[in-house]
């Protein structure tokens, strides 16, 4: 919305539609629609099919809207949510104002969800579950069909484990923090392990791994697992970040919080986009040139996955050190030239670079890991910053994630039909 100078008027100046849109910066339509819905008058032009319009109430309308898109306090209809967890920048992105990139190449994935939860930096924190939180979190996930998409076991998972907690109501911030220290190891323990030799001991990653992979991991794989989750751990309002404040702003507890973000993550533009790079990777590898692949996916007017981000012109800093860690292990390196072979591939039709969803892609793509582990890593990492944006939006107004619907339907009253 523009910010327009006050226009000079004598007491009963009455503006065009044309001139009434100018200075609320919207399209005549909805100047119309705001007649519609009662927030402002209007008066038939005599003999003429046009109306005209308060100039002092279409005014007090342009004020009132700048003030709600600008999220002022009490407006009512904050558009721009207030957070002190994570800023994106051009090319970097930041943690409570520390490079995120730096805090994920020198810290643990549990060690950052902590920075991110209470802004304190506390070494050698792991996450461990009760028996009893798993327990009934792994007899609902087996429960469910083989086909059952990760996501799906996770919010199931969680929604299991809420149901062991009495005491979830709580919304203080002490509380909160206990059950997210609980939640998210209960998540990875819910999930059906792939070797069945494994004990649950270890970091998070650690753990995570056995639930994607059969193959025993290496300290450098398990440490680009770690990496991975620690840079996904936030990245601002996401749309799946959005449902979470949404449901704390209506005072939901953290695990019906989480749940709203898993429900939003599986869609295919979020959480779910590193599986179709997953399946591209292994196309090129089965090929062994990029070219015939792209050529493939253009032809049938499908945008190439895992290159391009809306919010960083230049390659996205989550890829670039995944693959800085990625060059360090043999195993990824046909995976890491089909990805840089897609990427110099497509330049030549638009100049896109790599994104997370493509590192991630190289990562499970490498270490037998089926193409939904990228989206099981997405969503065990990213619970971490729902939490922190739920006890961040249990410190403001309740209710305020409430926009006001612009109706453009007919003008009632209609009769019944």
């Amino acid at each position: 919305m523009r910010d327009h100078e006050p226009v000079p008027h004598h007491e009963d100046r009455r503006l065009s539609t044309k001139e009434a849109a100018e200075l609320l910066g919207v399209k005549p339509e909805t100047v119309y629609a705001y007649v519609s819905r009662g927030q402002l008058g209007s008066r038939r032009v005599p003999g003429g099919r046009g109306s005209t319009f308060d100039a002092k109430e279409v005014e007090a309308l342009a004020r009132r809207n700048r003030r709600e898109s600008s999220g002022s306090p009490g407006s009512g209809g904050e558009l721009s949510v207030r957070t002190r967890i994570t800023l994106i920048d051009t090319d970097r992105y930041y943690f409570r104002g520390v490079d995120a990139t730096e805090l994920a190449a020198r810290h643990s994935y549990e060690e950052i969800a902590e920075w991110l939860w209470t802004g304190q930096m506390r070494a050698g924190t792991t996450f461990t579950a009760p028996d009893t939180s798993v327990a009934v979190a792994r007899r609902a996930v087996d429960a469910l069909p083989e086909h059952t998409s990760p996501t799906d076991r996770l919010r199931v998972a969680a929604i299991a484990a809420a149901t062991a907690d009495p005491l979830r109501f709580d919304l203080s911030e002490s509380a909160v923090l206990g059950t997210a220290r609980i939640l998210i190891p209960t998540l990875v323990a819910a999930l059906p392990p792939v070797r069945k030799d494994h004990r649950d001991e270890g970091s998070l990653a650690r753990r995570l791994w056995a639930r994607l992979s059969g193959r025993k991991p290496d300290e450098a794989s398990l440490r680009v697992l770690d990496t991975a989750l620690g840079l996904l751990v936030d990245h601002d309002l996401a749309a799946s970040t959005l449902a979470v404040r949404v449901a704390a702003s209506a005072r939901a507890h953290a695990y019906a919080a989480v749940s709203a973000g898993l429900g939003v993550l599986e869609g295919p533009l979020h959480g779910a986009a590193s599986g179709l790079a997953h399946r591209l990777l292994h196309d090129v590898l089965e090929h062994g040139d990029a070219a015939p692949v792209i050529a493939d996916e253009l032809r049938a007017g499908r945008r190439i996955p895992g290159l391009g981000h809306r919010l960083y012109p230049g390659e996205d800093p989550r890829a670039r050190a995944l693959f800085g860690l990625l060059d360090e292990i043999p195993d990824a390196a046909p995976a890491l030239a089909a990805a840089r072979d897609v990427v110099a591939t497509t330049a030549r039709h638009t100049p896109l670079h790599a994104n997370v969803d493509l590192a991630l892609a190289v990562l499970t793509a490498s270490c037998g890991m089926p193409s939904t582990a990228g989206e099981t890593i997405f969503a065990v990492a990213r619970t971490a910053g729902w939490i922190a944006h739920t006890l961040e939006e249990y410190g403001e107004r309740p209710l305020r994630m409430r926009p006001s619907g612009l109706y453009v339907g007919s003008k009632p009253p209609q009769p019944l039909p």
